[in-house]
């Protein structure tokens, strides 16, 4: 399911976690089923394995949001189940509960803007009380280290920083509570290309040295297919699997990939299912309108 974790280069991708298997079993989301009856999501279903990198694109509306808030612990479900590691996660009667386990990354950024970098990281390990302000200090350097050098940045506060180096701070600050999973909502949406470029190969570093499941949500098909393992193909509204793409790319990955034979072929094996469930979206919306 995954792809290649070797390259000529003789690096290698860490080895798989031996937690982090996501199972999406029928899941069927109504919001306000006694009024409006909005069916989000309706039958999906997908597995992920441990350290698996699933992308998941869709139009607008097909139920990506909706999906990583019920794995979130954000929001319940109306029917099916979800399993992670083989215990419920979620299923229809059972409070949404959010967890250490599971860590979103949003697109607005969610940093407190009255702490230092090194602060924000660590406070989920002071928090939890996983260990001492000197031991949670000195784990947080070391990943801010590991992660780029950010040492240097570590007494500066949010508002100092540019949007990528916020978004790569708070990916750290995921991460260094060990997770099972990362949520990551759209990350890079408002960059421009150079700074969603940059951030792209941040990630896949840090994806190389922290091997964890990864589930990234974007509208970006380009995106979806360089970064991910596999990319996840929603309909539109109600959202279910239209098609599971493998992404058999070696990693590590650089942007050269993208001009290979390889991932030309991906790309136009995704763009006309993509394309269509755009263009069944922009007709209903017409006539919803209408």
């Amino acid at each position: 399911m995954a792809g290649n974790s070797t390259v000529t280069t003789g690096q290698t991708v860490s080895p798989r976690p031996k937690s982090g298997k996501v199972s999406v079993r029928n899941v069927t989301k109504i919001y306000d089923p006694e009024g409006a009856n909005v069916v989000a999501l309706e039958g999906f279903s997908m597995d992920m394995d441990a350290g698996d990198f699933v992308a998941i694109v869709g139009p607008s509306g097909c139920g990506k949001s909706t999906l990583m808030n019920i794995l979130a612990g954000f929001d319940t479900l109306s029917s099916g189940e979800i399993y992670l590691d083989g215990e419920v996660l979620a299923a229809p009667g059972t409070k949404p509960t959010p967890g250490a386990d599971r860590v979103v990354v949003f697109q607005q950024g969610a940093l407190f803007p009255w702490m230092t970098v090194l602060e924000n990281v660590t406070y989920g390990l002071l928090r939890q009380r996983k260990m001492g302000k000197a031991q949670a200090k000195a784990k947080g350097m070391e990943f801010l280290e590991r992660s780029g050098n950010l040492g240097r940045i570590a007494n500066s506060y949010p508002a100092q920083l540019s949007s990528g180096m916020q978004r790569r701070v708070e990916i750290i600050r995921a991460l260094i509570n060990d997770p099972k999973i990362l949520l990551l909502d759209e990350p890079f949406r408002a960059m421009d290309t150079v700074n969603k470029n940059r951030m792209h190969q941040h990630l896949l570093k840090i994806f190389q040295d922290n091997r964890k499941t990864i589930i990234f949500i974007t509208h970006d098909l380009e995106e979806a297919l360089f970064l991910a393992d596999r990319v996840i193909v929603m309909t539109t509204r109600p959202g279910t699997l239209k098609l599971d793409i493998a992404v058999d790319l070696p990693r590590p990955r650089d942007q050269s990939i993208m001009a290979s034979a390889a991932y030309i072929a991906l790309k136009q094996q995704a763009v006309s299912a993509v394309r269509e469930e755009a263009k069944r979206a922009f007709e209903r919306g017409e006539r919803e309108m209408a």
